[in-house]
């Protein structure tokens, strides 16, 4: 089995992905790593080229494996997997998560408005279809809490899945600007 894990960068892929797939009893996959190893990251922003990765994620796809990265939606064939977790953060806390881990304050603000607007989300919808994709919420969950719901999805398959929508949350001008702004 092939379960894909993505969401927006500081939303936990890297600490939940190797949780679940040792539980599965699978070979955990970033994305990241492999475009690295493979050298297609590009200068310090460690831009991919999805169009070279694609076909390097294929060849290297064992039969049981747990796949992450918030490129997936876009590397990773629909057919090839069988259920897919969109890992999600209220904006405001994955702001101070991208703050603490250094990121330089304009990539903070990119990363969240992908967030606050579901960007990563509705490209995994898109790209594997609602019976394949879930969200996990991770904003008040620790990782081992997160790995246990993205495990019980994997094994489970629970109903349709529950969208998240930040937006509803800033719902006026002084929210956005607040949330969008440099300062943390």
């Amino acid at each position: 089995m092939i379960l894909g894990i993505t969401g927006t960068p500081g939303t936990g892929k890297k600490s939940i992905a190797p949780v679940v797939a040792r539980r599965m009893g699978a070979q955990c996959i970033s994305l990241n790593d492999l475009a690295k190893s493979h050298g297609l990251a590009k200068g310090v922003s460690g831009d991919v080229d999805v169009d070279k990765l694609r076909p390097k994620l294929r060849r290297s796809l064992p039969r049981d494996a747990v796949v992450y990265g918030h490129l997936l939606p876009y590397v990773l064939e629909s057919k090839a997997v069988a259920r897919v977790v969109v890992l999600r953060c209220e904006p405001a806390v994955l702001k101070e998560r991208l703050h603490a881990r250094g990121y330089e304050p304009k990539k903070i603000i990119e990363d969240v408005e992908a967030e606050l607007i579901g960007v990563v989300s509705s490209d995994a919808f898109d790209a594997f279809g609602q019976e394949k994709t879930w969200e996990v919420d991770t904003t008040r969950t620790s990782p081992a809490q997160a790995a246990e719901a993205v495990s019980k999805i994997a094994v489970e398959a629970p109903g349709p899945a529950r969208r998240l929508d930040w937006t509803l949350d800033y719902d006026s001008g002084a929210k956005l600007r607040l949330l969008l702004s440099v300062s943390v």
